[in-house]
């Protein structure tokens, strides 16, 4: 068996991480599995990036075409992608063979709507977001225009220009019809239903499968150590918090951190924790507390040994699937505080190894992140159970196993 990952980058964002421990998991099962890419970053032999002169031109030319049709419209999405610039695919995987394609994500340019129906190998897609099923939005916030059709009567009266959205669906709907024997990968509940409920993918066969981490690369170690080899103070609470764009995707919550942790500054006079932040900054914080930014981490020692050395991680999203960085604070110890939101109950058991407040009510959470770190015993049975999380059911062997098992099930059926 030959599984071919189709993701835009092997380490860019949270998308390519999870595609790209796949196929790690994958290769350590013996199967023979290879990432199809447009960016790529490791040195991994498995990880093909383009190879022609022509392709190399085109991986960084296509992001920049991407963007012009959303400039003619205002939706309020951070993101918008149209998938409409020509790609080579089809040819690249000429060359390679496959069995199985894996679609991954897809966009900046990396894959045209109109080729999914070119490829002739049975298809699998792990969704990462709300895109594959949507308009042109990666989350679609309050809107439910993926469960109507998007209609010129049901477009959002905040939005105006050309409707990229409904320009976008329609050319999926004509392209995915041609495919109704993809098999749909979510990795979360929450994401399984939004699927399953779309017009899009309402009658694909949809299928549960988490995706998991190297455990023994997150692990529990030694406090102390952890902080002094960051710099980071021995006598304060340290909360955790990042993302890829860590302040700038509104999505991710850190404004509303910073409520939760105003509210925790107002009933305590001399705080004793102090805030760290990993991933991409913008803007100015208005806690008094110091916090303590450690930019981009792009390796998984660095990462591994910034969660071992805090007390809490905090992802207050307001929409997320199944948040790499939850599944590595849980495997390194740390307990999570997070909104009820999205895939979090996936991996988040109230008060057994995190806490889940009420969606946006900062309020709360503030009352999360108190308990969490207000007594050691609490906090050690919490820790304990957040390694147990993951060694349980979120493992590399857990994440791939699963997917051989799906992978072998749908060529089975074509015999």
């Amino acid at each position: 068996m030959k599984v071919i990952q189709l993701s835009e980058s092997d380490r860019a964002g949270g998308a390519a991480i999870a595609a790209y421990r796949l196929t790690r998991g994958l290769r350590a099962l013996n199967v023979d599995s290879c990432m199809l890419v447009n960016k790529k970053i490791g040195q991994d032999t498995f990880t093909i990036g383009p190879s022609s002169i022509f392709d190399k031109i085109m991986s960084r030319v296509s992001p920049r075409l991407e963007l012009i049709p959303p400039r003619f419209s205002h939706t309020g999405h951070d993101k918008i992608s149209s998938a409409w610039p020509p790609d080579r695919l089809p040819q690249r995987l000429a060359l390679l063979g496959a069995d199985i394609l894996n679609l991954h994500w897809l966009n900046h340019g990396f894959m045209r709507i109109e080729t999914l129906r070119k490829f002739t190998q049975p298809i699998v897609w792990t969704l990462h977001d709300m895109w594959p099923f949507c308009g042109g939005e990666h989350y679609t916030g309050e809107s439910e225009r993926y469960k109507q059709g998007y209609r010129s009567d049901n477009r959002p009266v905040s939005e105006s220009g050309l409707d990229i959205n409904r320009w976008v669906w329609r050319r999926k709907k004509k392209a995915w019809a041609g495919r109704q024997d993809m098999v749909i990968v979510a990795p979360s509940q929450w994401l399984a239903k939004c699927a399953a409920e779309s017009v899009l993918f309402q009658n694909l066969r949809i299928e549960i499968l988490p995706n998991g981490i190297d455990h023994e690369r997150f692990h529990p170690m030694d406090r102390v150590l952890a902080r002094q080899i960051l710099g980071l103070p021995a006598d304060k609470k340290l909360i955790l918090f990042g993302a890829g764009s860590a302040t700038s995707d509104r999505r991710k919550g850190f404004h509303l951190l910073m409520e939760a942790l105003k509210k925790l500054e107002a009933k305590n006079t001399k705080p004793d924790y102090e805030l760290v932040v990993f991933g991409a900054l913008s803007g100015e914080t208005e806690v008094t507390s110091k916090i303590h930014y450690l930019g981009n981490l792009h390796d998984e020692i660095s990462m591994a040994i910034v969660y071992a050395a805090c007390d809490i991680f905090v992802l207050p999203s307001l929409e997320d699937n199944l948040p790499n960085t939850v599944l590595e604070a849980l495997s390194s110890g740390t307990p999570v505080a997070s909104f009820k939101i999205g895939g979090m109950p996936d991996m988040i058991e109230h008060k057994k190894n995190g806490f889940m407040a009420p969606s946006f009510d900062t309020s709360r959470l503030a009352d999360g992140i108190s308990w969490i770190l207000s007594e050691t015993q609490r906090w050690k049975r919490l820790s304990a159970a957040a390694r147990e999380t993951v060694e349980h059911a979120f493992t590399l062997r857990h994440f791939a196993t699963r997917y051989l098992d799906l992978y072998q099930d749908i060529l089975d059926n074509r015999k």
